[in-house]
């Protein structure tokens, strides 16, 4: 990671977006001495990295959980700060507990891959815990093949891994044709390891019958790095790089939407705001979702064309839907518990193929163990979040007032009859559909990772850090490397050293 020496040329820089990728991208120029202006169309800053406080109870409506934060760590301490002298992290132990439909269950330690093979023998058996080893033996091996090159480098062209000496190696490493469903089957036929790193998939908005066996590092990385929790909240890392924007000289507009990038002979010369307004810059920075980038605030042209067929080849990435429950007194849930289906494929059948809502899914609930997300330090704030199909009124799926309410009663009635009491403690309890997510945070069809990592080319059809106008940057979870809060750091990184370096040029 490189060291933020300061630029030789001053450059003026206008970021549309202020998600965590727009902010993180905003702290790093900003810090080498360029002039930084980000425009956020909503009324907050953090994007779908938000900590909301409702009637005394906290939830996280976005990411409930940091891994990887190094990336954080480095971001901050590169941009003047440490990260420990912001927000206070704890790791979260235990990580995950899984319950499935038969009643059997499997409790994962933080930070131990013998714990977690100890626990997961404990509950099926020698041969299962023995395949879990096998499997993140392969992840780890996944990870050094792929992090430097997929992960941490900007992705301009397939051509360019053909220069890599360690090409056939890694390619046999990462098996880039086999779907992740069937590497875990290639090692083992355990139905509970089975649908644990199904999962993963849908980390990435993603079929893990389609997306490629590479997505088992997160398996590893979530196990070797942890799983984190941030005091008061995740949203509280949000609101630390906000603070991190002024202290930089970062002029951060809110409730400020641009209708469009201006670009002049093939370069991106500024942007227009939806008052009329123009501002002029020498770069633009777009942590925007792609498809809007290209197919609203851009002209169509012959620039734009390829990243546009790319996007339309791609698989839009799956939404969520979210219940907000504030529940009086405690219980003995975990951190982080997801429950399992019985058919597990009918998940994703019903969210890619039928375009409905999921009529038996698998539930995630996060009850963070923290006091300052309690209400009077002891009722729970409970997210619960269900994979789900888009909003798409014309073709698909319309979340609208009623489906919600109605989807919310239905969710509650699935978790009441897995023994979990909530009827009789509620206190507050408040949905965030797909809709909600493409208003509140201009997300198409309220696709959390824009397109999915369905298909062995999927990470070529994502849409590139650098776009082929000139001087016009895209960053976020829609862009190169992907989604998730790590991701999404790096990806400004990679943003960041792109801007210099063409500063330089």
């Amino acid at each position: 990671m490189s060291h933020h020496r300061a630029s030789k040329v001053s450059k003026s820089i206008i970021v549309i977006g202020s998600g965590m990728g727009g902010m993180a991208a905003a702290a790093r120029l900003a810090k080498r001495g360029h002039k930084v202006k980000v425009f956020e169309a909503a009324s907050f800053a953090g994007g779908k990295c938000r900590t909301e406080v409702i009637s005394g109870f906290s939830f996280d409506t976005g990411p409930s959980l940091l891994t990887l934060p190094a990336v954080y760590r480095d971001l901050f301490v590169k941009t003047g700060k440490r990260l420990e002298n912001l927000v206070q992290l704890s790791t979260v132990d235990p990580s995950f507990t899984y319950i499935f439909d038969d009643g059997k269950r499997v409790t994962f330690p933080n930070l131990s891959h013998s714990g977690t093979v100890l626990a997961i023998t404990e509950s099926f058996g020698a041969q299962a815990g023995d395949a879990w080893h096998q499997l993140l033996t392969r992840a780890e091996k996944m990870w050094g093949a792929s992090r430097q090159a997929f992960v941490e480098s900007e992705l301009r062209s397939p051509f360019a891994m053909l220069k890599s000496p360690s090409l056939l190696r890694d390619l046999k490493t990462i098996a880039p044709f086999t779907s992740l469903r069937d590497l875990v089957r290639s090692y083992t036929d355990n139905v509970y390891i089975g649908k644990i790193i199904d999962r993963y998939a849908t980390y990435t908005g993603s079929d893990p019958r389609k997306v490629p066996a590479v997505l088992l590092t997160i398996a590893f990385v979530e196990e070797a790095f942890g799983a984190w929790h941030v005091s008061g909240g995740v949203g509280t890392l949000a609101k630390s790089l906000e603070s991190r924007l002024s202290d930089l000289g970062v002029e951060l507009h809110l409730n400020t939407k641009v209708d469009q990038i201006i670009t002049k002979s093939g370069v991106a010369i500024g942007v227009k705001l939806a008052n009329g307004q123009i501002h002029n810059s020498d770069v633009v920075i777009a942590n925007a979702d792609a498809e809007l980038v290209y197919n609203q605030l851009l002209e169509k042209s012959s620039k734009t064309r390829s990243a546009r067929k790319s996007l339309n080849k791609a698989t839009a990435s799956l939404s969520g839907f979210s219940l907000l429950l504030g529940l009086r007194g405690s219980s003995e849930l975990d951190h982080h518990t997801v429950f399992f289906p019985k058919d597990y494929d009918a998940e994703f059948d019903s969210i890619f193929d039928k375009k409905m809502p999921v009529e038996d899914p698998a539930i995630y609930i996060c009850n963070p163990n923290d006091s300052k997300m309690k209400r009077a330090e002891v009722d729970e704030s409970w997210s619960v979040l269900i994979n789900a199909p888009r909003h798409q009124p014309k073709d698909g799926f319309n979340w609208d007032e009623k489906s919600s309410k109605e989807y919310s009663e239905h969710i509650i009635d699935l978790m009441e009859a897995k023994g979990l009491d909530i009827r009789s403690r509620l206190e507050v309890l408040e949905y965030r559909s797909p809709a909600n997510l493409e208003r509140n945070v201009n997300a198409p069809g309220g696709s959390i990772y824009g397109t999915s990592s369905n298909g062995a080319r999927s990470a070529f059809w994502r849409a590139r850090n650098r776009s082929k106008i000139k001087n016009l940057f895209l960053v976020g979870g829609s862009t190169h490397p992907g989604g998730g809060l790590p991701l999404v750091g790096i990806s400004a990184e990679i943003v960041a050293e792109a801007v210099e370096e063409n500063s330089e040029q």
